[in-house]
């Protein structure tokens, strides 16, 4: 047993006091056996529970785990992340290098951000401050000096040419600026006057660049090698051959590097734009929302095909006609032939007086009709009325399902073209008006204001001739139309002509079941079934709907799946499939 001296002992005692039952009896009760026997006793160790040792272990090795919280890189309702804001808080010394990477992982969602060069990035997440302000704040004013550039997190901004800002509240109309733009960037660089005031229409988040650390941190070296490399571009274009070195870094100071990704949104109508766009890398189209519903041929198109609905769902076999059926058959085929000309005569009357009903509610095949001399091989279609919605339009009644649009490719524009100044110095007559949409195939472009390149250009009319020679003529609307039908009757006959040729596959009598996979896009959600124009159920299919200015929603289709003769009965040399006679 191990021995303690009485003064050890009390402390002892004072210290299990917690652990033994009725703990003043046991301490009154030690004290009177330690003055009875002050030289040495025994001590028994107080029984305690039993240890689970299995959950320690599991308690440590969570510990030791190196884990990565996700919940603090979480913002409610697109607010900035509260970790990021821990950061930011810290000085730009302070802050290590995986929190700049995650600043920087978090930006990337800002269009404005992505645009500069990875170096640069990564030294403006070393740097940023964030702040949040209310509603009417005016965050710049005109005619101060520029101290701080901004980024726009969340919220939207009004640019005004007034002091307080007021302007912005009250024109209908204000210029904004909304999440992922930036603003203030020149001034900061340079050293200038605001030409501007902002002001905070909603509450907005901003990641705040002060001048301080913008050049502490040199960061204005990473801005002059893009901005020479601006200027390196000008300069080998032809456009601008007789300009000063002078003069072209007026032009880089007032320009900008975007970058987009293949299938980004540039514009939605560049025309209307108020910048200048350079295209500098890569490609891009310029698409137009056609409404094939406002065209001539697409009305024809339609009512052509309404009339060759019958009872018979595509690709099915061809029917055995009934006795009756083959006897009218036979009568219309032997009027030529025999003395049928009162009978002739009365038909023919009905037929012509039938002949303006296409465009009514009810769409009548030919088979009460005077044949459509198509062949020999094409036989009469039984009597089928259709019934569905219609709409007005300018060129007559179309059947509400077939109101549709597509967008067609008008143009593509390489590197080293130049948009927004095709129709610069036309006449106001002459201009295109029409919404053009830009669509980025992967490239980089140099944007600049348009009043500030006409103020560069002002007076200099061998400038003003080059650019008279840019201008660009794009195809009407029914020029598009007619490629558009052109183009889907092809892919429709190619793919009719590939399933008769290619031998079909025989599946096993009991196949696998394998469950069906949820896919984001369903092919028959961009195509319109004319064969199913008079059904009331509703599909069961996504439909995709584009906006118009000033006009309500468009569906938009890739392709017209619309009833048509089968290949059988125009090509009669092709019976069965895979075979060629």
């Amino acid at each position: 047993m191990r021995r303690l001296l009485p003064s050890q002992c009390r402390r002892a005692s004072g210290a299990w006091l917690g652990l033994l039952p009725n703990g003043g009896v046991s301490e009154r009760k030690f004290e009177e056996e330690s003055e009875e026997e002050p030289e040495c006793f025994e001590i028994e160790r107080p029984r305690c529970q039993k240890v689970d040792w299995s959950k320690i272990r599991k308690l440590k090795k969570m510990q030791s785990r190196v884990t990565f919280d996700t919940m603090d890189f979480i913002a409610e309702e697109g607010h900035f992340p509260p970790k990021a804001i821990q950061i930011m808080q810290k000085k730009p010394s302070w802050r290590t290098e995986d929190e700049i990477q995650a600043v920087c992982n978090i930006l990337q969602v800002l269009d404005s951000y992505r645009n500069y060069a990875e170096p640069l990035q990564l030294l403006l997440a070393k740097v940023m401050r964030f702040e949040r302000f209310g509603r009417r704040r005016v965050i710049i004013k005109k005619g101060q000096k520029g101290n701080s550039f901004y980024f726009i997190y969340l919220g939207t901004v009004a640019i005004t040419n007034d002091e307080d800002g007021s302007s912005a509240f009250l024109d209908p109309h204000p210029k904004l600026l909304h999440k992922g733009s930036c603003f203030g960037e020149t001034d900061i660089l340079h050293a200038s006057l605001r030409r501007s005031t902002i002001v905070c229409m909603e509450e907005t988040e901003f990641l705040v660049v002060d001048r301080e650390d913008f050049f502490a941190n040199k960061l204005d070296q990473e801005v002059q090698k893009d901005a020479q490399y601006r200027f390196e571009f000008f300069r080998k274009m032809d456009l601008f051959a007789s300009w000063s070195d002078e003069k072209l870094w007026q032009l880089v100071n007032m320009s900008k590097i975007e970058r987009f990704s293949y299938g980004q949104l540039i514009s939605k109508d560049f025309g209307e734009s108020s910048f200048i766009m350079f295209i500098s890398k890569g490609s891009c189209e310029v698409l137009r929302l056609l409404d094939l519903g406002a065209s001539p041929s697409y009305h024809r198109w339609i009512w052509q095909h309404l009339e060759l609905i019958d009872d018979r769902p595509l690709k099915t076999h061809l029917r055995e006609y009934s006795p009756m059926e083959r006897f009218k058959e036979f009568q219309i085929k032997s009027y030529p032939l025999q003395d049928f000309s009162s009978l002739k005569l009365l038909h023919l009357k009905k037929a012509w007086g039938l002949q303006g009903t296409s465009f009514s509610r009810k769409i009548r095949t030919s088979g009460d009709t005077f044949p459509k001399m198509l062949g020999p091989k094409i036989q009469s279609r039984p009597v089928q009325s259709i019934k569905c919605a219609m709409i007005n339009t300018k060129l007559g009644e179309l059947p509400k399902e077939a109101a549709v649009g597509a967008y067609m490719k008008v143009h593509t524009v390489e590197q080293g073209e130049i948009l927004g100044l095709h129709q610069a110095f036309l006449p106001e007559g002459e201009c295109d008006t029409r919404p053009l949409i830009l669509m980025s195939l992967g490239n980089e472009l140099i944007r600049i204001r348009k009043e500030i390149f006409y103020e560069l250009i002002d007076n200099d009319d061998e400038m003003i001739k080059k650019l008279l020679k840019l201008n660009i003529a794009f195809p009407s609307d029914e020029d598009m139309c007619q490629k558009f039908l052109q183009e889907n009757s092809w892919n429709i006959f190619r793919k009719d002509l590939l399933q008769l040729l290619v031998e079909p596959h025989h599946s096993p009598p009991f196949p696998p079941i394998q469950p069906k996979k949820k896919d984001i896009y369903n092919p028959k959600s961009v195509v319109l079934d004319l064969c199913s124009i008079n059904k009331t159920t509703k599909p069961r299919y996504p439909i995709f709907m584009a906006p118009q200015k000033y006009l309500p929603p468009l569906r938009i289709v890739q392709a017209i799946k619309a009833p048509r003769y089968k290949i059988q009965e125009l090509l009669p040399q092709y019976k069965s499939a895979g075979v060629l006679i």
